[in-house]
This record gives C-alpha cells, sequence and structure tokens, in this order.
C-alpha cells in the first residue's frame, strides 16, 4: 500500500537548516544574530520558514553576482 504523498516541511529547527544548508549549527546561529537569516519563534522554540531559506539562498545568489561584477569592473 501506497503512503501518501508528505506535503513540505514549513518550518525547520536551527539545526535542521543548518544540515540543509550544510552549514554548522553555530554558524547558521551567526547568520540568526547578524540579521542574515530571519527566524520565527513559536513559544520558546526558534524555526527558520522555508521562505526564510528560500530568501537567504536568493541573497546569497545576488550577493555572489554583486561580487563577481566587482571583480570583473
Amino acid at each position: 500500500m501506497n503512503s501518501p504523498p508528505r506535503s513540505p516541511r514549513l518550518a525547520y529547527t536551527v539545526k535542521e537548516a543548518a544540515m540543509l544548508l550544510s552549514l554548522s549549527r553555530s554558524l547558521v546561529y551567526e547568520l540568526i544574530n547578524a540579521g542574515k537569516l530571519e527566524t520565527i519563534k513559536i513559544g520558546r522554540a526558534r524555526r527558520i520558514t522555508s521562505r526564510q531559506l528560500e530568501a537567504y539562498i536568493q541573497w546569497c545568489e545576488t550577493r555572489g553576482s554583486m561580487d563577481s561584477e566587482k571583480q570583473n569592473a
């Protein structure tokens, strides 16, 4: 019997987000504290939504293209 398709996760723990980004947990906390990666709080728990992860990746891509433009100038 096939199980129903799983819906995408809406939010991740810091540890899970670190694994998804291939970064250390401490670096993810540094990004959060620097305001580069946004989070939400649910009660006392801190979570990073899939949208926030996507926004961070887009920011990194934009920053990377800006860095390469500076090198070519």
